[in-house]
């Protein structure tokens, strides 16, 4: 399967823009924290929301529904797949499991995010290891 396109950052600061949603800074520190983690990591729009992907495949996509905070979900793609148990060392206990396949975070303000960033991309890297 080739790799999908990302969309240019560009395009997703265009949509994040013409939202204008309460929690902006908090998700622009998130968005950064996410590419951050590695350089292979592609972003765009799916779901209405920033999105982050590995060579094509979605592993995170942002929740903006709340005024007070973004919600970050960590999922494997359109396939139906289950982590096997322990795939995810969370010490810091940043993850609420919605199901073998699906985890949140959430963070109410940019300092949440710098203060878990190194934890966040602990978390990511291990869930990018099982796209």
């Amino acid at each position: 399967m080739p790799a999908k396109k990302s969309a240019a950052p560009a395009d997703v600061d265009a949509f994040l823009a013409a939202l204008a949603h309460p929690q902006d800074a908090t998700l622009q520190r998130l968005r950064a924290a996410i590419r951050a983690t590695d350089p292979r990591i592609g972003e765009d729009i799916k779901w209405n929301a920033p999105s982050f992907h590995l060579d094509g495949r979605h592993f995170a996509t942002m929740q903006l529904r709340r005024p007070d905070s973004v919600l970050l979900v960590l999922h494997l793609g359109a396939d139906r797949r289950v982590l096997p148990a322990g795939a995810i060392a969370d010490p810091t206990g940043l993850l609420t499991w919605l199901g073998a396949d699906r985890a949140t975070l959430a963070f109410r303000r940019p300092a949440d995010v710098e203060a878990h960033q190194a934890a966040l991309q602990a978390v990511l890297r291990q869930w990018m290891a099982h796209l």
